[in-house]
């Protein structure tokens, strides 16, 4: 990869790692679901307008906005919300990877490797150990949610496998549609008239900052050059990369928001980020070790 490809994948990831200080700033002046209303609105409009609909069905590309957008984003925001910290909910959500492999498996009989399933139960490990310092129910609930939303991405991952080879810029774009509606109507509900006007009617500048940060750099940007490097490089080149998005999540996170990581948390994040390692250069290191020298 050229150096300028890899200075553009390393820009991409520090985007999406910041990403967790925007949603901390955003969600502590906003509602978290009318916040993610908004976020995903403004990711499709006016984009739409410029970027040719996907090539795949309207059933899947609505389905993955519900999966990633409402369901997904919704419990991400909501956990960070009532306390779940935004650089260590970076690192949770990764394991999207492992859930994306468990889910292939059920429903598309795709068999994992042995080191792939070793690092599933390593990064499993991990969520138990930062669990375990959150036993109390108030701590637990928001972890927890990190989980679900990670579980949400692995099955919005398989409808993505499901569309086939899409112009991923596209599919963000037009599935954002989906989730605004959903999204504001429990805000209405969960939430209430009376905050959605309040956060609507005297909006913060770290509310407009972080809206505009989270619906055009994380999402348009973000996935617009993403999709650029996969135009240009083989996916197995390009997705490790998202391995660097808690690295740059929990270092932003702490720099700027002052987040502290317990020991016990350190030791969770080591062994998910370990178990996540295995995930994706496990298979790659066994085949060159089977390769003929």
């Amino acid at each position: 990869m050229p150096i300028r490809d890899l200075a553009l994948a390393l820009l991409i990831v520090a985007i999406w790692g910041v990403n967790f200080v925007a949603i901390k700033l955003g969600v502590a002046d906003v509602p978290p679901l009318l916040l993610t209303g908004l976020r995903f609105l403004f990711a499709a409009v006016p984009a739409v307008f410029f970027v040719r609909p996907p090539k795949a069905p309207a059933i899947l590309v609505a389905a993955y906005g519900v999966a990633i957008g409402v369901v997904s984003f919704g419990l991400l925001f909501v956990a960070i919300r009532i306390g779940m910290p935004a650089g260590l909910s970076s690192l949770v959500m990764q394991m999207q990877a492992v859930f994306t492999m468990a889910l292939a498996a059920l429903f598309l009989g795709e068999r994992p490797l042995k080191v792939q399933i070793l690092g599933a139960l390593v990064a499993g490990g991990g969520i138990v150990v930062i669990g375990s310092g959150r036993l109390a129910g108030a701590e637990m609930l928001p972890l927890l949610m990190v989980v679900g939303a990670a579980a949400a991405w692995g099955v919005a991952n398989l409808i993505t496998k499901r569309a086939g080879r899409i112009d991923m810029l596209a599919f963000v774009v037009w599935s954002s549609l989906a989730a605004p509606l959903p999204l504001f109507a429990l805000s209405w509900v969960l939430e209430g008239p009376t905050a959605i006007v309040a956060a609507l009617t005297h909006p913060t500048v770290a509310a407009v900052g972080s809206l505009a940060f989270l619906s055009y750099l994380a999402t348009i940007v973000g996935f617009g050059l993403w999709s650029a490097l996969l135009g240009r490089h083989p996916a197995a080149t390009v997705a490790p990369f998202s391995l660097l998005v808690p690295v740059f999540g929990m270092s932003s996170t702490w720099l700027f928001l002052g987040e502290p990581v317990s020991p016990l948390e350190a030791a969770g994040g080591a062994l998910v980020f370990a178990g996540l390692m295995l995930n994706v250069f496990g298979p790659r290191l066994l085949a060159a070790r089977r390769a003929p020298a």
